[in-house]
């Protein structure tokens, strides 16, 4: 099939459109729903328009500068790991998809452990992390981390006061000996207020495509939202060190909290430019005798929409 070239460049830039459009699908994780099921959102302000086409176009020219962030770290064989913590629902999960939409998931991944099984558990306690940290040429993003043990395990009564202490004790040794070892590390913590976590917690009830994300342990954090305060204030103080200091990311405002945390974090790899060589697409081989078989109709997926 030959095509002339504006038929070409017009199938390019829809195919780019496509692309783009997944950042909208996205967006109905920021939608609010009521009891009834049906989306509760007033209509938007001129102004609320304006920062919506704001934020996209920011999104995408951070994204652009992640992959270059990308290219550099495979280029120099550079190792980096980055820390989410915060509240439930406080958007560490959609500033993640945010970083890794549009890098590639061999180079840049996601750790999101499960709770300790019973063996893990007798474990040295960081070491079913040790195994999902980067190699030469990689990015890890920790959805919740280590932390986990000074915060939901001191909250709700699942480590002894000896092991917490223990924590407080290891992790900034362990933290040392990661950035001594070439790993760069960074973490964020983001930041809700009591009213707002409350909000979400109630789209996530009335929200069929949210209902999932609520737990039983999501549900008792929020009871004792004064213990994890305390739990939070102690961590950030105990485990702030040079070498793997802690960022507080405002998060109230879901856009831009990915927009500051995605724009602070490309202040912190000093990346440069990688220089690619042009690439040219190959004339496709051909053959007098090559024929395409058709498929089985028994095979083909109905073409409902």
């Amino acid at each position: 099939m030959n095509l002339d070239d504006d038929e070409v460049v017009a199938r390019i830039r829809r195919d780019m459109m496509d692309s783009y459009e997944e950042e909208l699908e996205l967006e109905l994780e920021d939608h609010e729903f009521g009891p009834d099921g049906e989306e509760v959102r007033a209509p938007d302000t001129a102004e609320e328009k304006e920062f919506r086409r704001f934020y996209f176009r920011e999104l995408l020219r951070l994204q652009t500068e992640l992959i270059k962030v990308q290219d550099w770290v495979v280029n120099s064989r550079q190792k980096i790991v980055i820390v989410f913590e915060g509240r439930d629902s406080a958007g560490k999960g959609g500033a993640i998809k945010r970083i890794t939409q549009r890098l590639n998931p061999r180079v840049c991944r996601v750790a999101a452990l499960p709770a300790p099984n019973d063996r893990e558990r007798t474990q040295w306690y960081f070491q079913r992390y040790v195994s999902h940290l980067p190699a030469a040429g990689e990015i890890v993003l920790f959805d919740r981390s280590w932390y986990n043990r000074a915060g939901v395990e001191r909250v709700m009564g699942f480590c002894t006061d000896d092991e917490y202490e223990e924590f407080f004790r290891s992790v900034p040794e362990f933290e040392r000996m990661l950035a001594r070892s070439g790993i760069k590390v960074l973490k964020y913590w983001f930041s809700i207020t009591d009213e707002e976590q409350h909000m979400r917690f109630l789209s996530r009830i009335h929200d069929p495509l949210k209902q999932w994300k609520l737990s039983p342990m999501d549900l008792e954090s929020r009871r004792r939202w004064e213990l994890y305060t305390k739990a939070k204030e102690v961590m950030l103080e105990r485990t702030h060190i040079a070498e793997a200091p802690w960022w507080v990311v405002q998060a109230v405002d879901k856009k831009r909290a990915r927009l500051n945390c995605i724009n602070h974090l490309l202040t912190q790899i000093p990346y440069e430019p990688v220089e690619h060589p042009a690439i040219v697409l190959p004339e496709r081989t051909r053959h007098d005798d090559y024929i395409r078989n058709p498929v089985p109709q028994e095979m083909l997926v109905p073409e409902i929409y």
